[in-house]
């Protein structure tokens, strides 16, 4: 069986590329994309998993930016409200609209008239949308609707549309599998240990296999651009330029200046509502999603200044506890706990470096940053980026390329073309034939047109169409698929970013056992491997998910066998 995950970095060496991308990141891998379609020969290098940092911390909304209106940012509204309608059109099996209801109490900061102007210059902004315009609820009718909400100040609700979606993750790995049918070498576990400088150029980046250690050279042309959308890193990855042997950083002063964000993941508790609720915290009157998700309930974030280790961000318990709170006080029925939390996840967002100004009026438009201002005229850095305009900026860096190239500029089809698992409602019908139904539908959710073939699987295989944990909907043959299709190469890529299994309850730990299983039966894994991964998979989930009063739970094993 060949081996599905280690690329030929001797061919890689042997070529030159027009296109190197830093970092996987949903803007890092859109970038890739759009390259590639547009005839770039390209390569993007992360260090980790794709998705694995900031894009699988989000709170999941494929949103307009409602609330960027306060900052009068009625550009980026514009720009996020475009974006949000073409994803729902080529990437319709992940991103799905969504209500959101806003309670407006007496002791808020803005009143209902505030909202209700908010509102209409909203679906202004918003004229080209295939989804329903808002509506205003009075103070009887949000009550008749939504009976567990805390009545006292209540003045009514705004309720209005939107998108979310619940594999933020999924939706990257489409992105990266789109870039490499188009053409692009998208390398995961892939560290930049060098940026090689000649003059005021980046010619060659010096890389690391993090796995295996093995370090090879990823070589440009004259003509070659170096795009640096590693989020939070950036700083880190600019730090790394080397002339000859003395360091060259590329770029003098501090770009990132990042906000973590929190959340958690609580079941679904009396009175929470079917649709997303956005709500302002009586605490410090910053808004917050609770979110309905896979059955659960998300609810999220919080916005704290973080200059800590990046590769180990997680939810504090005062933002926990801030959460469960805030909660508790609008839906006084839910009475939610500390024991009521199942999961848990921070990320930092990558804004640009301020100092003394509020968190939340921090600008969340992006900025591509030419580090020709500081001497090095091939490199752009990403600066800020959200999920929901990925597609616009992966389009924005392309044609900065161009220009760079003296190229010309045409249009980019990543406005029209859909992404890998994008299916007509005809053709998943035809699916449906199935007498398995529930389970044929489950794995349209996650892997639309592509669903068929994790199927197939099954048919070759009929054992892995078991569940990999009783209750839950996923599948052995996700393993599998996860290995030799999606570019997956550990516990937790398979676990935390192809499926939601770690999310699902105690941290996915009684998945581990037939994970491991699976992968030595059908790819080849060994014991060492399995054993390896075992260890990772706990340290990685006492460093970004399991709260501190939960630690105790949760011990790395010493050494591991899995049977």
């Amino acid at each position: 069986m060949p081996d599905y995950s280690t690329p030929d970095y001797s061919t890689i060496e042997a070529t030159t590329y027009d296109l190197i991308v830093i970092g996987g990141g949903i803007n890092g891998v859109a970038v890739a994309r759009d390259g590639a379609l547009r005839g770039l020969k390209t390569v993007l290098i992360e260090k980790s998993d794709f998705g694995g940092g900031t894009t699988s911390w989000s709170s999941r909304l494929v949103h307009g930016g409602l609330r960027y209106l306060e900052y009068f940012e009625f550009n980026l509204v514009r720009e996020s409200l475009r974006e949000r309608e073409i994803l729902l059109r080529t990437a319709p099996h992940l991103v799905k609209p969504i209500q959101m209801t806003i309670p407006i109490y007496a002791q808020g900061s803005r009143s209902y008239w505030e909202i209700q102007a908010g509102m209409v210059l909203y679906d202004l902004l918003s004229y080209d949308k295939s989804l329903p315009n808002h509506r205003m609820l009075g103070e009887a009718k949000l009550k008749q609707l939504f009976r567990a909400l805390e009545p006292q100040g209540c003045r009514g609700a705004a309720q209005y549309y939107d998108a979310q979606v619940e594999y933020a993750e999924r939706l990257c790995l489409e992105v990266v599998l789109s870039a490499q049918d188009a053409g692009a070498t998208m390398l995961s576990y892939v560290t930049v240990a060098q940026l090689q400088r000649s003059g005021d150029r980046i010619t060659s980046l010096l890389c690391r296999d993090s796995e295996t250690g093995e370090s090879f050279t990823v070589r440009g042309h004259d003509q070659t651009v170096v795009i640096n959308t590693s989020g939070p890193w950036v700083d880190q990855i600019c730090r790394s330029g080397i002339q000859g042997n003395a360091p060259a950083p590329v770029g003098k002063t501090r770009k990132i200046g990042g906000t973590r964000g929190s959340h958690i993941i609580v079941d679904k508790f009396p009175g929470a509502p079917d649709e997303a609720l956005y709500v302002e915290a009586l605490t410090d009157g910053r808004p917050f999603f609770i979110l309905p998700w896979l059955g659960m309930c998300l609810i999220g974030t919080t916005d704290i200044r973080f200059d800590g280790d990046l590769d180990k961000v997680h939810a504090s318990n005062d933002e926990i506890d801030y959460l469960l709170n805030e909660t508790n006080r609008v839906v006084p029925t839910a009475q939610l706990t500390r024991e009521s939390v199942q999961f848990t996840y921070a990320g930092v967002r990558p804004l640009p470096y301020t100092e003394g100004k509020k968190t939340s009026s921090i600008t969340r438009s992006h900025v591509l940053y030419d580090h020709g201002a500081e001497g090095v005229n091939n490199m752009v850095s990403l600066i800020g980026g959200k999920l929901t305009t990925h597609r616009q900026v992966g389009e924005e860096m392309v044609d900065a390329v161009l220009k760079k190239q003296k190229q010309s500029i045409g249009p980019s089809d990543t406005r029209v073309a859909p992404l890998p698992g994008a299916i007509a409602t005809s053709e998943a019908k035809s699916l449906m034939t199935s007498a398995n139904r529930d389970m044929v539908a489950y794995l349209l959710s996650l892997y639309g047109a592509r669903a068929p073939q994790v199927l197939a699987l099954v048919e070759e295989f009929p054992e892995l169409g078991d569940a990999i944990v009783p209750g839950q909907p996923d599948i052995k043959a996700q393993i599998v698929y996860s290995v030799r299709s999606e570019l997956a190469r550990t516990y937790v890529d398979i676990c935390r970013r192809r499926t939601a299994i770690a999310m699902r309850g105690n941290y996915g730990v009684e998945a581990l056992p037939v994970v491991a299983e699976v992968l030595k039966r059908y790819c080849d894994w060994t014991d060492g491997q399995c054993d390896r991964n075992l260890i990772d998979y706990y340290t990685y989930m006492r460093d970004n998910c399991i709260p501190d009063y939960q630690l105790d739970q949760y011990q790395i094993p010493v050494a591991a066998s899995v049977a």
